[in-house]
């Protein structure tokens, strides 16, 4: 039996506006397996939007084009006005510099402290000195809670604390994007709610384009500003997150209620 895809509903900015993140009609295959599928979408500057949509719909391969790990088979990737995959490999490492990214279990360095993981950016990226970083590392440890704990190794910390430790280091370059991929996975309902809330916190404070991705609903409904959801390789509903929860779309409203009746099923 074909699917049909929905269509995504009218909620795209016009294609002339400019924004940080702009992604052209991509398409991404691996082998036989069709991921992207022509996705076309602008991401609201200065704001939290989430993407959420069913395991193995894309999310994290469209997260990994962003930062330029991967290069799409069709289609443009524009960060801060830029092509990356139309410029040098040395362009396209300076344009990575001004993201921060949060992997789903901190990535942090084993053989290294919460302190020295988050100062390592800095250490290799810039010519601060050991003064200037100690600021910047502690203000951004204080900023998540971690303050007391920069002597400990990350096999010595909750997963809570990892999580937190990559946030800080993520944002220590002070970063124009920050992509989370998956932030909440392996975390119990609490801490989740938790570093919901830091995430909103220090958005709030700081500003930026934060990009989530996630599976978790609540997660969404705590920190969006902005929701995009994508099923088989293509946007099905892209708007502020009031519009998403309220979608009258079937297959949005099936998503995010989290119901056995719709069109996506166990294919």
């Amino acid at each position: 039996m074909t699917t049909i895809l929905p269509q995504a509903e009218s909620t795209a900015r016009p294609a002339s506006d400019s924004h940080t993140i702009e992604i052209r009609n991509v398409y991404k295959s691996f082998g036989s397996s069709h991921i992207l599928n022509g996705l076309t979408l602008d991401f609201k500057d200065d704001a939290i939007t989430t993407v959420l949509g069913p395991s193995g719909t894309g999310k994290s391969v469209l997260l990994k084009h962003i930062v330029g790990l991967l290069e799409p088979d069709a289609g443009e990737v524009r960060v801060f006005g830029t092509d990356i995959w139309r410029v040098s490999a040395e362009e396209r490492f300076n344009l990575r510099k001004r993201f921060g990214v949060l992997f789903q279990d901190g990535a942090l360095f084993g053989s290294m402290n919460l302190y020295d993981n988050v100062a390592f950016p800095l250490r290799r990226h810039t010519d601060k000195s050991e003064a200037e970083i100690r600021d910047i590392v502690m203000s951004n440890l204080v900023e998540v809670g971690l303050e007391t704990a920069i002597h400990k190794a990350p096999n010595e910390i909750s997963g809570g604390m990892r999580k937190r430790a990559g946030f800080a280091r993520a944002l220590v370059m002070r970063p124009d994007v920050v992509l989370f991929d998956e932030p909440d996975s392996g975390l119990d309902p609490v801490r989740t709610k938790l570093l919901s809330q830091l995430i909103a916190k220090v958005h709030a404070e700081h500003g930026g384009t934060y990009i989530v991705i996630t599976h978790d609903i609540p997660t969404a409904r705590t920190v969006s500003d902005y929701v995009a959801v994508i099923w088989k390789g293509n946007v099905v509903h892209y708007g502020d997150a009031d519009g998403a929860f309220d979608s009258d779309n079937p297959f949005v409203r099936q998503f995010l209620a989290g119901a056995a009746e719709g069109p996506l099923g166990m294919d």
